[in-house]
């Protein structure tokens, strides 16, 4: 793989909602799950798309997915290849808050700035690295508390309505 030094830009040469496909020279193009951003203007202010390569298309496009609109893309935008994957905050600094895929805090921007960054796509932990747990999760709900409790850390889903 290249350096970040190394990466050359492409350009954008297709769009269909949210699927972008970008051209990009030869032997140059951005793998699979990598990050490709570009910029774009809406309502004067700029905005930067990040989108991430889900196919290559020959030797010289990709076809990426946006993790936003792209309102206000147009053909020949230049795209920027970050040479990694998208990565998210982690670690006691997102506890607490809420984040959309890219990792930007949704309820406090400033949450998760400093904090380690992971990409999105890794590897699982070694099944010999894990502990398993039995703490209770406490909802505060006496009723959901005594009949249905749930363990930390596990997947549970409540229906209301």
């Amino acid at each position: 793989m290249t350096t970040a030094t190394e990466l050359r830009d492409g350009h954008i040469v297709g769009i269909a909602g949210p699927v972008i496909d970008a051209e990009f020279p030869q032997d140059e193009l951005p793998e699979i799950n990598t990050a490709i951003e570009f910029d774009v203007t809406i309502d004067g202010d700029k905005v930067t798309i990040v989108a991430e390569v889900a196919q290559q298309i020959g030797s010289h496009r990709v076809r990426a997915i946006a993790m936003k609109p792209t309102d206000g893309l147009t053909r020949g935008t230049v795209v920027r290849n970050t040479g990694k994957g998208i990565t998210v905050p982690v670690g006691d600094a997102t506890l607490g808050h809420v984040f959309n895929v890219v990792g930007q805090g949704l309820d406090d921007p400033t949450a998760g700035v400093g904090a380690d960054r992971w990409e999105i796509h890794r590897s699982a932990p070694s099944f010999d690295s894990l502990e398993p747990k039995a703490l209770m999760f406490e909802t505060g709900v006496k009723v959901i508390d005594l009949l249905t409790p749930y363990l930390q850390g596990g997947k549970i889903g409540l229906f209301g309505g």
